[in-house]
């Protein structure tokens, strides 16, 4: 599904990611960890062909991104706000990206009723420009707006940050419900519990490199815990 080969990513003369292999299969739930530097969003760049990297290459479904556009059609990410269009309403943006993905009216308004208590009435009918909402809000538009059309990969990164303990919830709620989910997930997080309780592997990277990459285990949680506290 994804695989990185002999992937780097250097600005002057340092390395901020320096990875030899990696591979994601299909439908697998995939936790990015590290502290601030580690190179987690550098990484889900490279993936999305957001920059260029220094050496070797990304493909997903077997194409290589940074030489075609194809894998486009099957691939949604929301990394920060600068995906959104900030002129546009919700609902304004939710029919420009339904419309990318060839869904219909219909088809979305059954789609964002999944959403209703994760928007929690903030989102939805406020006649506000994407711009005038808040962070968390904005974030909210965002998440929801990546799994539109049912696309094969989704690519969060820190998707918990800047919402609300009840919307970490439900967000979490819906990355795990089964029936919600038939995608390959890559996640990047601050968060261990949240994110040893969506994803079924955890890559741990530090200064650019891949420091452990395990499937998700009774004991993984407290495994991150002593090693991001140095005991």
């Amino acid at each position: 599904m994804i695989q990185l080969e002999n992937l780097s990513k250097k600005y002057d003369e340092a390395t901020v990611l320096n990875v030899a292999s990696l591979g994601i299969d299909k439908g697998e739930h995939f936790g990015l960890v590290g502290n601030n530097g580690a190179g987690k969003t550098t990484l889900f760049s490279l993936l999305l062909d957001l920059i260029r990297p220094s050496s070797g290459k990304v493909s997903i479904n077997s194409i290589e991104v940074a030489k075609s556009e194809d894998w486009k059609k099957d691939t949604a990410a929301f990394i920060d706000d600068a995906f959104l269009i900030d002129y546009l309403t919700p609902e304004e943006y939710f029919a420009f990206v339904a419309q990318l993905r060839k869904i219909s009216t219909d088809e979305l308004q059954t789609f964002l009723a999944q959403f209703e208590e994760f928007f929690n009435g903030e989102i939805l009918d406020q006649k506000k420009y994407l711009r005038d909402f808040s962070k968390g809000n904005q974030k909210k538009v965002g998440l929801a707006a990546a799994f539109i059309g049912s696309p094969e990969v989704v690519i969060l990164d820190e998707p918990f940050a800047n919402l609300d303990p009840s919307s970490q919830i439900r967000l979490k709620n819906f990355l795990t419900a089964e029936n919600n989910l038939n995608c390959t997930l890559l996640i990047s997080s601050h968060d261990l519990n949240h994110v040893t309780d969506v994803c079924d592997r955890i890559v741990l990277l530090e200064k650019g490199a891949v420091i452990k990459d395990t499937p998700k285990s009774p004991e993984t949680l407290k495994e991150l815990e002593a090693y991001f506290s140095g005991q």
